[in-house]
């Protein structure tokens, strides 16, 4: 069907949406994909060093309880979450045409990872310059931290997706997310029985050990990104302005309806992250549980990452993307259920509190997903956008959370949880509208037993 080109003015034919066959398809083994098993083994093992590192800096525990350590009244805990999707949302769609236009996509790459490891090493040394985390404006340092981490994590996240869309096939990406969130989330739960536990304690915690492990994890997994091998490519986008970016962005959404329905289902699904913060507030408040809990949260969360990513991986590869949107929307739901029952029944719910945070684990997995399938339906010069612009609509619900705390206060944790819950919902019945972008393909074995498809 014709379609306006808002870049040149012209009015040019693109193929149906629908098309998925042409669209998905790997190319030939050409430059791009000449070094895609070593890039593949490489990805894996950026995401396990990372992953590792991240166990000590989860958003449900281990963050909220420092900023409450540094601010004992919540308020710091209120904004960690907008600091975060205003992180992961806004700039990614600023970079989205860097990004695209750079030669080789891992120049940004090395870039974020690094300013990552700069970051986590400030928010070490709160705690490593005597008397500091006892300032009053350290609770102010620590957000601006927080808030420049996940700037560079957002644009490294559409770099690392852009990459992985220009340097490996659709059908190996699902088996790439389960052995790196795998092999990741195991050695995550290791580092965290055998060391977390040495740094945690009943009433406070070693902020300076746990956030300094965190930064030399981020270090090397920097230092892995500059092997990866990338042929230049040659997409061009001319610079236009700040307002024209965020407008490609709103065309995206206004000109694709199944892009559309996704970014719908992907905000309902990121109400969930609204209570991340809060899960640990209600164990201490409603069930007296201490920081030495933090441990046992962490491995479950963890383990559910590990778990549902053997779940997920197989099923993206070898039916899709779509089917593991609509089980992950679905499963999502069973965490505040689950924070409710708890308080419900607090005898039981002291002990069983973990299987919240395994409940919890589920979301990476989650997202990831969401990512691969927008990989999928668009073509490779427009991942950087879809990308970014997926991340934009996945983190409007979360410039509430400044809110939920006060309501907390106001009505207590119980009607918010069932509020998500009814959100989260609509979000998994929004998922079965969504279009299977594979119809069509059908795998084949070649004899080196690699997978392609025709």
């Amino acid at each position: 069907m014709p379609h306006h080109d808002a870049e040149s003015g012209s009015q040019v034919a693109l193929p149906p949406r629908t098309a998925a066959a042409e669209r998905n398809s790997p190319p030939p083994v050409d430059e791009e994909r000449r070094h895609e098993r070593r890039n593949f083994w490489l990805l894996i093992l950026y995401q396990i060093v990372l992953r590792t590192g991240w166990i000590f800096k989860t958003e449900s525990s281990i963050m909220p309880a420092a900023a409450d350590a540094l601010d004992p009244t919540g308020f710091a805990r209120g904004w960690l979450q907008p600091l975060n999707r205003f992180g992961q949302s806004i700039p990614p769609v600023i970079a989205a045409p860097r990004i695209k236009n750079l030669p080789q996509k891992k120049r940004a790459f090395i870039a974020t990872t690094a300013s990552m490891t700069l970051c986590f090493l400030g928010l070490t040394s709160l705690w490593l310059i005597p008397g500091l985390a006892g300032h009053p404006s350290a609770a102010v340092i620590y957000l601006a931290l927080y808030g420049l981490f996940f700037w560079a994590m957002g644009v490294n996240g559409l770099a690392y997706n852009t990459i992985q869309g220009k340097l490996i096939r659709p059908t190996w990406r699902g088996r790439l997310l389960m052995i790196a969130d795998f092999v990741g989330a195991s050695s995550a739960v290791i580092c965290a029985i055998t060391l977390l536990r040495q740094w945690l304690y009943e009433d406070h915690a070693d902020w300076a050990a746990i956030f300094g492990f965190t930064t030399c994890l981020f270090a090397a997994a920097s230092v892995m990104s500059w092997f990866l091998k990338e042929e230049p490519d040659h997409h061009h986008e001319p610079p236009r302005g700040i307002a024209h970016i965020f407008t490609r962005a709103w065309q995206s959404l206004r000109e694709d309806a199944n892009f559309r329905r996704l970014a719908i289902v992907g905000a309902l699904f990121s109400t969930s992250l609204l209570l991340f913060p809060h899960y640990q507030a209600l164990a201490r408040e409603r069930l007296g549980l201490g920081t030495t809990w933090l441990i046992w949260w962490v491995v479950a969360q963890n383990a559910g990452t590990a778990l549902f990513s053997l779940i997920t991986g197989p099923i993206a590869d070898s039916l899709g993307n779509r089917l593991v949107l609509r089980i992950v929307t679905l499963l999502i739901v069973a965490g505040p259920l689950a924070a409710i029952a708890s308080v419900v029944w607090p005898e039981l719910g002291k002990q069983a509190f973990p299987a919240v945070f395994l409940l919890v684990g589920l979301t990476p997995v989650a997202q990831k997903s969401f990512n691969n399938y927008t990989l999928e339906i668009t073509d490779p010069e427009h991942h950087p956008r879809y990308l970014s612009t997926l991340s934009l609509c996945m983190a409007a619900p979360i410039y509430a959370s400044p809110l939920v705390t006060p309501l907390i206060k106001a009505v207590g944790f119980e009607p918010i949880y069932l509020g998500v819950v009814v959100l989260l919902v609509l979000g998994w019945l929004l998922s079965f509208s969504l279009t299977e972008p594979r119809a069509g393909r059908r795998p084949i074995i070649l004899a080196d037993d690699s997978l392609t498809e025709s």
